[in-house]
């Protein structure tokens, strides 16, 4: 089957939804993709409308999130500007993981359904909840980025203890500060809709790496480590 334009512009950047490309994200990449994809018309820029994948399976609670150069840059600098914590162990994490809401919840778009995102699989699992659910870290770990976030509305990203990333987008409100470490159940904000979304919710998405497109399933991640979100 022939590859499409989403499937080729991955495959020239090194990204593979199953096998992570290992290499961290740096400026280079999010300026190659962006550039990449200008170039061909391979996308819909983020501001434009939900991907036709997303609106079938989200009503209500969820998000059309696709590439964002300027959250990736964000990102990636402030990663950069924050030490990792020396007591990392990517093998046997020191702390407990937690569930990031602790209410009843709806799923309104399971992680890795298919659309026309750059990585062509939704990179998180969205959780409907009222506007204003509290919404706590999934493991302990250092705040990288706190603050408006592009098409992930106000979010919080925190880099584990065990070397991943979690990021958790359109909150109402955050709770935390960039280079605060936290704790597995602690509070960083309240769910919300900003950004792109179509109701309140929160989406959750891990990756292995800073960079775009390294994501995995986070039911599964969680799971794995004791907490099980389904």
């Amino acid at each position: 089957m022939r590859a499409g334009p989403v499937a080729g512009v991955l495959a020239f950047m090194g990204y593979d939804i199953d096998s992570p490309r290992e290499a961290g994200s740096t400026r280079r990449d999010v300026l190659g993709v962006a550039a990449v994809l200008l170039a061909g018309g391979a996308f819909t820029a983020v501001a434009g409308p939900v991907p036709q994948a997303a609106a079938e399976s989200e009503p209500d609670g969820g998000c059309g999130l696709g590439y964002d150069a300027e959250f990736e840059e964000a990102l990636a600098d402030a990663d950069e500007a924050i030490p990792e914590d020396r007591a990392r162990d990517p093998e046997k994490p020191r702390r407990k993981f937690a569930l990031p809401i602790r209410r009843d919840f709806r799923v309104s778009a399971r992680y890795g359904i298919r659309g026309n995102w750059l990585a062509g699989h939704h990179t998180g699992i969205d959780l409907a909840v009222p506007t204003g659910t509290p919404v706590h870290a999934v493991g302990a770990g250092t705040v990288v980025l706190a603050r408006w976030s592009g098409a992930y509305g106000k979010a919080v990203t925190v880099r584990l203890r065990d070397g991943h990333y979690a990021v958790y987008a359109h909150l109402s409100r955050i709770s935390v500060r960039r280079g605060e470490r936290v704790r597995a159940g602690e509070r960083l904000g309240r769910s919300g809709s900003t950004g792109r979304a179509t109701g309140p919710h929160l989406h959750l998405e891990i990756r292995t790496k800073r960079r775009y497109g390294s994501d995995v399933n986070p039911v599964r991640y969680l799971a794995k480590r004791g907490a099980r979100l389904l």
